[in-house]
């Protein structure tokens, strides 16, 4: 392993047994996941699944004329590839990495094997794919009937729960990008939350000045999501309210 770093810094290996976790330990490869590495490709077989420890995945659709919408995001909180428990092999998304860090690679048969046993490793993964479909469902409707500022503060303070030196390098395109937006109105909507005093940013850093009030400012869909998590996962997920609150970049 690494004397920084830990299996159990993902809130998804920490929910397991000491037992289990230390039986999975050989298995489990520490790896850096540089911003723009792909995890997971649109039609490609997954061979490893990923547990994030300080890394963010965006996990996303790209279509053919080559504009991209995040449907969900991926920190230490979860883990990307459950196509390899759920018996699809591979998926029509992509799984990139939007804030590089580490994470612990899993292997395909050692998965298997672990989520086959149908003990405390099956029940996580089980729940945590709950959770995902929740965060999904709940991100397809935001799309739909809230506001771009609305969107742009709930994506904020879900990705400052994922960072843990809440530190981001994103820019204004990408952000537009994920959310399915134009770049002027992530720019707008940004400068409407500077104004308000929920945000600072300047080139290459933002900083969450008024957590409470962002979140106000945000759709209920942040809510939502993290009560749901809390409902499923309440040993391994923290207080929504513990999130770190700087962030790099729009």
């Amino acid at each position: 392993m690494s004397p920084d770093h830990s299996p159990s810094q993902n809130l998804l290996l920490g929910a397991l047994p000491a037992a289990e976790l230390s039986a999975m330990a050989t298995d489990l490869e520490l790896v850096p996941m540089a911003l723009g590495d792909m995890v997971g490709e649109p039609g490609k077989a997954l061979h490893h699944a990923y547990f994030p420890i300080t890394a963010v995945v965006s996990l996303h659709y790209l279509t053919h004329t080559g504009a991209l919408a995040e449907f969900a995001g991926v920190g230490h909180e979860g883990m990307v590839g459950i196509a390899l428990f759920m018996g699809g092999d591979f998926t029509p998304s992509s799984a990139m990495v939007q804030s590089g860090g580490y994470g612990y690679r899993l292997a395909r048969a050692p998965l298997e094997q672990g989520f086959a046993r149908a003990g405390p490793l099956r029940s996580v993964l089980l729940r945590y794919t709950q959770m995902l479909i929740a965060q999904i469902g709940q991100t397809a409707a935001c799309y739909r009937h809230h506001t771009v500022e609305q969107q742009l503060s709930r994506w904020l303070l879900s990705t400052a729960n994922r960072l843990p030196s809440g530190n981001l390098v994103m820019t204004h395109e990408l952000v537009a990008g994920l959310l399915g937006v134009r770049r002027e109105s992530i720019s707008e909507a940004a400068s409407k939350l500077r104004d308000g005093g929920y945000i600072r940013y300047r080139r290459g850093h933002i900083s969450i000045l008024d957590p409470a009030g962002l979140e106000k400012r945000a759709c209920e869909c942040h809510a939502v999501v993290n009560a749901e998590s809390q409902r499923l996962l309440p040993r391994a997920l923290p207080p929504a309210d513990s999130a770190h609150r700087q962030l790099n970049p729009i």
